[in-house]
């Protein structure tokens, strides 16, 4: 199994990177957050966790800048019904720690915007991923950080921005910024670009 890789990086396209460990070329999946990290770094060393799934008639192998990416990664595709590509859509829709909190609130609303979640799939996924999670039975009351993502998202679809572009906006924001008008303002900067 490979579970690490270190080496040049060769190739980024919207999908996939092409890593260069002593003259073999490894094809990585990786997500949305991991490929703009890289993008700006063409033969440069990286370094990426990794998860192989072997199929019938592949090897993908998925890359992950930290292990608590691949984790999650590993918990998302032991919920049957999950693959690798729906739990690599699920990382590209919010930080790792935003999805842990929401799925252990019970929150299946953050994972039905990936295509091919739909309600039934992500309630499956609170369902199975909650008690590993520390969550518990009842009511979701978004709390935290997910209260303000939530709050953040809903002000930029107040005014205007489809909710897509609104969760790749707070996707830049970085961590130190806290309160929801102050996540607002910086997100509107780069939505005006």
């Amino acid at each position: 199994m490979i579970s690490h890789l270190s080496g040049t990086l060769l190739f980024a396209s919207d999908r996939f990177i092409v890593v260069d460990v002593g003259g073999v070329g490894y094809k990585v999946r990786v997500a949305l957050d991991t490929l703009r990290t890289l993008r700006g770094v063409a033969d440069k060393k990286v370094s990426l966790w990794t998860h192989l799934v072997v199929r019938e008639d592949a090897l993908d192998l998925y890359g992950f800048q930290n292990e608590a990416e691949l984790e999650f990664f590993e918990m998302l595709i032991s919920v049957s019904g999950i693959g690798p590509k729906g739990a690599l859509g699920i990382l590209n829709v919010a930080p790792v720690d935003h999805l842990k909190e929401a799925i252990a609130q019970g929150d299946a609303s953050a994972l039905t915007k990936v295509s091919g979640i739909g309600s039934k799939s992500a309630q499956k996924i609170v369902l199975e991923l909650r008690d590993k999670l520390g969550g518990h039975e009842g009511t979701v009351v978004p709390t935290g950080m997910l209260r303000e993502e939530h709050d953040a998202i809903a002000g930029l679809v107040a005014l205007g921005f489809p909710e897509r572009e609104a969760r790749e906006a707070l996707k830049d924001v970085p961590a130190d910024i806290k309160g929801t008008s102050a996540r607002i303002k910086y997100a509107l900067k780069h939505l005006g670009k």
